[in-house]
């Protein structure tokens, strides 16, 4: 097993794997792994062979960032956030400019930060037993890794509001209906499915579908960047109030009532990490 929480796998046919390979704290981001996401994705955007497949090890993709990595930190709280966005977002901002077509395979649960870094996706796969859920709110938090930019564009505003909100849970079918992922499939073909679209896509006309992707994602990087820069920076200064201090404590103390304090997330509780 790797003691790497982010690979870089290189396959057949031209197609670059960057995996999420912390299945025991269900992908979360802590600093380090942030910054090894952000690292990884580096090198992914400077060798992207002909696609690029984001995917997870283990039963979920990514519970978004580590809550008690954030907690117990007083003053320090908002600082610890504000790198843990920042080198998150910069693995966003390198997929999202990736020359070469990007398909992302979502299983289990994708929350918090984990649902911005799966719609960078070119083409976004869940698995029907996958919950999309923000879940920001619910801890004080607002969203970071581009949700707030990605949803509005990919769902509409009406709905982006509604997830943003009311941290509504979404089933790999309901991801398909809302235009978060271009098609559920059953879970057992997930993977099957994912690496053939990259495949097929990484042995395709190589600059038509570089060209295309450029045509489809316009001049909207600088904007997508100024965004990450607003989101940090909204999420650090929330995560330095009492209120929101307060919100995750208690959120972690439901948490260990329930599973221990063993700092494990099961698809289930994963649902609620934001």
């Amino acid at each position: 097993m790797s003691t790497q929480p982010v690979r870089v796998v290189h396959h057949p046919e031209g197609v670059v794997e960057l995996r999420l390979d912390d299945p025991g704290r269900g992908n979360a981001l802590d600093l380090p792994t942030a910054e090894a996401l952000r690292d990884r994705a580096a090198e992914v955007a400077a060798d992207p062979g002909g696609a690029v497949l984001l995917r997870s090890s283990g039963p979920v993709f990514c519970v978004g960032g580590d809550l008690r990595s954030f907690a117990g930190r007083g003053a320090r709280t908002g600082a610890y956030v504000h790198a843990v966005a920042t080198a998150a977002h910069a693995a966003v901002m390198a997929l999202y400019e990736v020359p070469v077509p990007v398909v992302t395979a979502v299983r289990g649960a994708v929350a918090g930060g984990g649902i911005g870094l799966a719609l960078a996706g070119d083409i976004v796969l869940a698995a029907r037993s996958a919950r999309f859920r923000l879940a920001y709110t619910a801890v004080g938090l607002t969203p970071d890794c581009g949700a707030s930019w990605l949803l509005p564009r990919l769902a509409g505003p009406r709905a982006a509001a509604e997830l943003v909100l009311t941290n509504r849970v979404l089933t790999g079918d309901d991801a398909e209906r809302y235009g978060l992922a271009t098609r559920a499939v059953d879970d057992d073909d997930l993977d099957r499915a994912a690496y053939r679209a990259a495949a097929g896509l990484a042995t395709g006309a190589g600059e038509a579908l570089r060209a295309a992707k450029g045509l489809l994602r316009g001049d909207t990087a600088d904007d997508l960047r100024r965004h990450l820069v607003g989101e940090a920076r909204l999420i650090a200064d929330l995560a330095d109030d009492p209120e929101a201090q307060a919100r995750m404590a208690a959120f972690l103390a439901a948490r260990d009532g329930r599973h221990g304090r063993d700092g494990r997330s099961t698809p289930r509780e994963s649902e609620s990490v934001s």
